[in-house]
């Protein structure tokens, strides 16, 4: 297929795309030869800084298709009927490497989805994991740090991560995950995803209850060996994004069910109440026998990008993008993500970055926000302001209308560590692998744990004793096979 005539970004046409304008046919090139000028400015500018986390992704378009009516609980449009579609954009990623990194390393997996509904883009950005290291977003910066590199050696460090872990139990239960065979997902269409925080849904009467989102994989949970993730780490580094956008080509095209657990603020506080703990916090999950999973709809990718940069690079998403009948909930690390995720999309990618193609809502917008880089029709010839309503106005709630959402309590600093049970789960989880898996997380983190200082060794070992003593003998185990001396 023959290609169009090559022109300049102005759309000015190229003489010759082959050789610089010189003084001679030996001289010196000549600065007047704006194509050359051009091609090498715009070159030296391809790249966007790189996400912080989640630097290393995949994405695609879909549907999501409603199965299952939950109007009771949100006056959300999406869920209006059963049989209603919905156009999605999906990103996975894997959280601490970066944009050159392999698909395989053991890390959690990013699994951020984008609504493009009728009332505005939704946003639901999780991970395929249903809890998370900490529970404080003051915590994130140090955290992520330790999944990095050390700063004198530039080389990443088992040390570091496992003097943080150790100093934070709160974080046991996603270790565990992490280090089971679910923390090298066989690529992205054989992993679960989460919303993992507690988000709300609101009626049509103002009514709030509290939900957790899930997304189970129809393709089966399939995982790879630390053996084998480590092979195609070297082989195959892209294994991740090769399958998914492979399958999508030859038609097969990965659905996920979209599943819910629904609690009202009373029942919260019951559970609470009976466990200890605290169901807005992201280090904890709400067990399936006191919360049941609900079906909701079918989430399906069948369209690949055109343009990896355009679409999946420059995708920015927010968890702050809820639309009318879906809000938020007091997850402390849910508030920090509210505004940390707008923040590194006007850092990232630009001040105007909802205005390009991915991020766009496909329904109508007015807003007076001007200028700045990329303000592609910047409101034309709309009024920049909006006039004070002399008479007042009778706000609906908190935010698109709902009811406000009850505060509790005296402005402070708490501190929970030291009271709070961060063992239970992570035993749980541990008690429901089989006998090959738990041989897998002992041998996975035995790895690791044999370069660690003694001191945080034994820090790390105490809180698997606690959890479980079978987790802590089975450590131990792998880590005298490797030849530590305990």
């Amino acid at each position: 297929m023959s290609q169009p005539p090559i022109t300049t970004a102005s759309g000015i046409p190229v003489a010759d795309n082959q050789n610089s304008l010189s003084a001679g046919p030996r001289g010196p090139l000549l600065l007047q030869d704006f194509h050359l000028i051009e091609k090498l400015q715009h070159f030296n500018r391809e790249r966007i800084p790189e996400r912080v986390v989640h630097a290393k992704g995949s994405g695609a378009y879909g549907t999501f298709t409603v199965t299952h009516d939950i109007s009771r609980y949100t006056k959300a449009k999406l869920f209006a009927e059963v049989g209603k579609q919905t156009a999605t954009f999906a990103r996975f990623s894997t959280v601490g490497g970066e944009r050159g990194s392999a698909d395989t390393e053991r890390d959690p997996r990013g699994f951020a989805l984008r609504f493009y509904t009728e009332e505005g883009n939704w946003d639901l950005v999780g991970n395929n994991t249903p809890m998370f290291f900490i529970k404080d977003p003051i915590k994130f910066p140090d955290f992520i740090h330790t999944q990095k590199r050390n700063p004198q050696s530039n080389l990443k460090s088992a040390e570091m991560m496992f003097d943080f872990w150790s100093h934070a139990p709160e974080s046991l239960h996603q270790v565990t995950m992490l280090f089971s065979d679910r923390g090298t997902p066989d690529g992205y269409r054989h992993m679960d995803g989460f919303g993992s925080h507690t988000y709300s849904l609101i009626n049509a009467e103002g009514q709030r209850v509290y939900v957790k989102w899930h997304f189970k994989t129809r393709q089966g949970i399939k995982n790879l060996s630390a053996e084998e993730a480590g092979r195609l780490a070297g082989s195959d580094p892209d294994y991740s994004q090769r399958d998914l956008f492979g399958a999508i080509e030859r038609g097969e095209f990965p659905q996920w069910e979209v599943k819910l657990q629904v609690a009202t603020e009373e029942q919260l506080d019951a559970w609470s109440t009976r466990t200890g703990w605290n169901p807005f916090d992201l280090t904890k999950v709400w067990p399936h026998g006191d919360f049941p999973l609900l079906p909701v709809g079918v989430f399906e990718l069948n369209r690949n990008p055109d343009n990896y940069h355009a679409e999946v690079e420059q995708a920015a998403f927010s968890p702050a993008n809820a639309v009318p009948g879906i809000g938020y909930s007091p997850d402390k690390m849910l508030q920090g993500r509210l505004f940390a995720y707008h923040d590194a999309q006007l850092y990232r990618v630009g001040t105007n970055h909802q205005h390009l193609p991915v991020n766009a809502a496909r329904c109508p917008f007015h807003n007076q926000q001007r200028d700045g880089s990329m303000a592609i029709n910047n409101g034309g010839a709309a009024r920049n302001y909006a006039n004070v309503v002399a008479s007042g106005t009778a706000p609906g709630g908190m935010g698109h209308g709902e009811q406000g959402l009850a505060l509790h309590g005296d402005a402070g600093r708490f501190d929970g560590r030291g009271a709070e049970d961060d063992y239970t789960q992570a035993g749980n989880l541990f008690r429901l692998l089989t006998p090959v898996g738990k041989q897998n997380l002992f041998d996975n983190l035995a790895g690791p744990l044999s370069q660690v200082r003694v001191e945080t060794l034994q820090r790390q070992l105490a809180h698997f004793d606690r959890a479980d003593s079978a987790y802590g003998d089975g450590v131990r185990a792998a880590l005298q096979a490797r030849g530590v001396q305990l």
